[in-house]
């Protein structure tokens, strides 16, 4: 894989491997930006960055990004400013659907149904209120009746029926003083919303002696995309000041904790564009700009967190400013692109899924991820060379050092962080076996929950309880006879005879599960029946039903079943037959681009195994909470039961990706020290040392964008939130913390065991963000063997750690 700062397709050059079979000091001058000089080291052995006299020439894409930052910096406004122009109102061309296959025998039913028989599927429901008279009173009748009228003559309706037309019992509550007018909206999502839009404020409200409320399936689902984006505007101001508040923690100074804001900015708008752009050819879910966001701040805060440390930590140590950005980038800037390309992959598993609300997801994260990781590669480097050491200006922290002399900044705070998770590294190393245990144990018994999981649609529930479409749904499911929403179609297509279709109504009829038949309702060579289960709308035991009516023998005609618990069934199956390649997508290139950072066998399979470890307390959570309704009082939802088909696929996908992103950065430091030193447990130590209070911090950070998505009105999106923020603060505090410098303990030198074929394809394509120094004598390793450790001395200390009175010259 190509490096940083190298031309593209530069070669890596052969030279004596290191101890995990890399190139040795060699490589670190293989493309342009390298020296002929690891720089000046402290007494501790560490070598420290490049100083003047020891820099290496500027090369590569370090020469790109530093050549003109002002042109730089220029040319990203001017593109943000374009982004934010084709951009504006993309929300507003989204769906809020997108659960449904559309290569499944429900759509294909839906579809014709639609277009033949208009009636049979209404998504436009007038609920009319008829106060304390009955519905079947005069007066009422002679107004329903004119609003249907003027409903039918608006452009965009068809297939307008009502309980005064047709005296249908399931059109008439119960109780007689509600009853229903049906109608459809035709066009796809964005049109039918417009119409909606245009036509609800006409019929809504009261009229005469009745009072109209507007409701049904495409009602639902517009008033789903408004709260949402109100609610996205309200997560970002929540998220914006207190993330910024945390990075001035971070940081202390207040101008290196605008960078990163900076660039989850630029990522966030430049991916809306891309989202504009996408809805021009294919549905986009409104959903995904959820995601958008979240992973818009948080990734670039990651990487912002990553460069702008290491960046600091150059200059701490001595180095003049543009070696300090070259440096980074051929460190700091490999990992970043590394990570984005893991995190994009998990991602793009959910294009395999032909719902687009899945396939929503990979776009926006796809291109957020790439966009944050170009904007930290592109906007970073360009303005340290703007800034220098004035990245350190406006230290708010300093009246929290009152009374005590000022040290040199980002060093000595990330040297006093890591003594602290090196004493704690050490802890967890001494008692491997028993914090492996009871870890993995404690995350198994979280996710137990799960085993129970049942799945559904997402429905007018996911509405606030004061929501009109939600009120509506509401009335009628509680108030009209049968099974409003939760009846069967069966399309017959075929010569049909009278004669035919009595004889099918009576097979249907005489199927378990089945409640009533009604129809046919007849056209050219088309007809359909209506179905009432006996069961729930979505049912096991309707579920079973809707396999029951599609395995029924018809003759000479075709049958094709549709419905919400057809559209459930058709979703669950589809799903189940695209996981297994989704997985295999994540498992096998996780498994490669892990084998690329390390050249260990091991290391890829436990970095597997332990992320999906660490996603077992958000799936027993999701079902213990959302599914089984605890917390719904404090939460503010209402529990259905069941889980959105396609929500634990999704929740997977992004928390996967996430977990691997702080796993990359832990195992890069990690290889990095054992390439320098062939000492497996201080390397382990010396990473976590390194980045774990940078990964909780980014963590932390992470968590509070998506809690702050996790506060909306819409249950499916609150529990997305909740979810993921709850799966990466599992996966830096205790899996990072607890499982992965246990685990590694106990696999000891055999962790970075590949075999020779393997070693060699590593040594010429593999990536390292290490510096590529010399592994320390008397390390060793043979093609196919472990590497022994250097001796330390038993000294215990980090590597690369200053002694007291040494000069700080570590790297980050």
């Amino acid at each position: 894989m190509s490096e940083v700062n190298g031309p593209p397709g530069s070669a890596r050059p052969s030279g004596p491997p290191g101890p995990s079979g890399s190139s040795g000091s060699s490589s670190a001058s293989s493309s342009p930006g390298a020296s002929s000089s690891s720089g000046t080291s402290s007494s501790s052995g560490r070598p420290g960055p490049s100083g003047p006299a020891g820099a290496r020439p500027v090369g590569g894409w370090t020469r790109f990004v530093t050549a003109r930052p002002r042109l730089s910096l220029l040319a990203a406004l001017v593109i943000t400013a374009l982004a934010v122009f084709a951009g504006s109102g993309v929300a507003d061309r989204m769906g809020s659907g997108g659960w449904q296959a559309p290569d499944a025998e429900s759509s294909y039913a839906t579809e014709a149904l639609e277009r033949e028989f208009p009636a049979s599927q209404p998504n436009l429901l007038l609920l009319v209120d008829s106060g304390t008279a009955s519905v079947d009173d005069p007066a009422v009748a002679v107004e329903a009746a004119r609003i249907a009228e003027r409903l039918a003559g608006e452009p965009g309706i068809s297939g307008v029926t009502s309980y005064w037309q047709t005296k249908a019992p399931a059109l008439r509550a119960e109780d007689g003083r509600e009853a229903l007018i049906a109608a459809r909206i035709g066009g796809d999502e964005t049109e039918a919303g417009e119409t909606l839009e245009r036509i609800a404020p006409d019929f809504a409200g009261e009229s005469g002696p009745v009072t109209v409320s507007v409701g049904g399936p495409v009602a639902v689902q517009h008033e789903m995309q408004t709260i949402i984006q109100e609610d996205l505007l309200r997560a970002e101001l929540i998220a914006l000041p207190v993330t910024l508040v945390l990075l001035v923690m971070v940081f202390g100074s207040a101008v290196a904790a605008l960078l990163p804001l900076l660039v989850g900015i630029v990522a966030i708008l430049g991916t809306n564009a891309v989202l504009r752009g996408l809805t021009e050819f294919t549905d986009v879910s409104v959903f995904a700009m959820n995601l958008t966001t979240a992973l818009g701040l948080g990734l670039a805060i990651d990487y912002a967190l990553f460069i702008v440390r290491r960046f600091r930590e150059e200059l701490d140590a001595g180095a003049d400013t543009r070696t300090a950005v070259g440096t980074t980038l051929r460190t700091a800037g490999r990992t970043v692109l590394f990570s984005a390309l893991t995190v994009a992959v998990s991602l793009s598993a959910m294009l395999v899924f032909p719902q687009y609300f899945l396939r929503s997801f990979a776009y926006a994260g796809i291109a957020v991820v790439l966009l944050a990781a170009a904007a930290a590669l592109i906007l970073l480097p360009a303005a340290f060379m703007l800034l220098g050491h004035r990245v350190n200006a406006l230290d708010l922290r300093r009246l929290l050092r009152r009374g005590r002399r000022s040290g040199p900044g980002a060093a000595v705070a990330a040297e006093e962080s890591g003594k602290g998770w090196a004493r704690f590294a050490r802890l967890v190393m001494r008692r491997a076996p028993v914090f492996a245990i009871v870890t993995t144990v404690g995350l198994v018994l979280l996710g137990l929950p799960f085993l129970g999981v049942k799945f559904g649609t997402a429905d007018d529930r996911q509405l606030p309880a004061g929501a009109e479409s939600r009120v509506v749904q509401e009335h009628i499911r509680e108030g009209f006879p049968g099974s409003p929403g939760g009846g069967l179609e069966l399309l017959v297509e075929g010569e049909g005879t009278p004669a035919a279709y009595a004889a099918l109504k009576e097979r249907v009829e005489k199927v378990p599960g089945v409640q009533r038949v009604d129809g046919p309702v007849t056209g050219e060579a088309v007809a359909y029946f209506s179905v009432l289960p006996k069961g729930e709308a979505v049912g096991q035991e309707t579920q079973q039903l809707v396999r029951d009516l599609r395995a029924l023998p018809t003759g000479s005609l075709d049958t094709s079943v549709t419905g919400t618990a057809a559209v459930l069934v058709d979703s669950k199956d589809a799903i189940a037959d695209r996981l297994p390649w989704a997985i295999g997508i994540i498992v096998v290139v996780t498994l490669l681009l892990v084998f690329l950072l390390t050249g260990s066998v091991l290391i890829p399979i436990q970095a597997v195994v332990l992320n999906a470890l660490s996603l077992t307390a958000m799936f027993g959570a999701v079902v213990w909470v959302f599914q089984d309704g605890n917390l719904s009082g404090v939460l503010a939802f209402t529990s259905t039961g069941d889980i959105e088909t396609t929500l634990p696929v999704l929740m997977f996908c992004v928390a996967f990706g996430l977990s691997m992103d702080y796993g990359v950065f832990l195992l890069s430091r990690i290889k990095e020290e054992y390439d320098r030193t062939g000492d497996h447990e201080r390397s382990v130590t010396f990473g976590l040392s390194r980045t774990g209070g940078l990964i909780t911090a980014a963590a932390v950070i992470l968590a509070v964008v998506m809690v702050a998505i996790g506060t909306s009105r819409v249950t499916n999106t609150k529990m997305l939130g909740l979810g993921i923020a709850l799966a990466v603060l599992m996966d830096a505090m205790v899996v990072r913390s607890l499982l992965v410098p246990a685990v590694m303990k106990l696999t000891g030198h055999a962790t970075w065991w590949a075999p020779r074929p393997l070693r060699a394809f590593h040594q010429r394509f593999g990536l390292s963000e290490g510096e590529s120094a010399p592994a320390a004598s008397g390390a060793k390793g043979g093609s196919g063997d472990p590497v022994k450790p250097a001796a330390d001395g038993g000294t215990g200390e980090i590597p690369g750690a200053a002694r007291e009175g040494e000069k700080v010259t570590t790297g980050a």
